[in-house]
């Protein structure tokens, strides 16, 4: 599987932005998908993942309420919307792929990981 992310870009504080990830090759309905963000200086964390045939989510704190994730498996894309940004949402944001049973909040549960966009809210 390869992940390409897009959609990332400059925006003031309370704006809004879309990030995709297009994925190519096969089974792209069987991965769970994740978003993950590193800011500068600091270590990649957690965003928000999609899993299962019913389309469970989950997010960070720092994030629910804000931002969401959804995923058009006849596009093999996902998507991230994320509404309300502060500053603090400043990073690199990655989206990855991991098998249903292993993928979760942490990195390491996650097979497949894309080239990140990166995301810069002003203040």
């Amino acid at each position: 599987v390869q992940l390409q992310a897009s959609g990332g870009g400059l925006v003031q504080a309370g704006g809004s932005l879309r990030l995709s990830c297009a994925a190519s090759g096969r089974s792209f309905s069987m991965y769970a998908m994740g978003w993950f963000r590193q800011a500068p200086g600091k270590e990649r964390e957690f965003v928000a993942l999609i899993k299962g045939s019913a389309g469970i989510t989950r997010y960070a704190d720092s994030v629910k309420g804000r931002f969401t994730i959804s995923r058009d498996n006849a596009k093999t894309t996902v998507y991230l919307q994320m509404n309300s940004l502060k500053p603090e949402d400043t990073a690199v944001y990655y989206c990855a792929a991991g098998q249903m049973l292993r993928a979760g909040v942490v990195e390491n549960g996650y097979d497949y990981w894309g080239q990140g966009t990166l995301v810069t809210v002003s203040s």
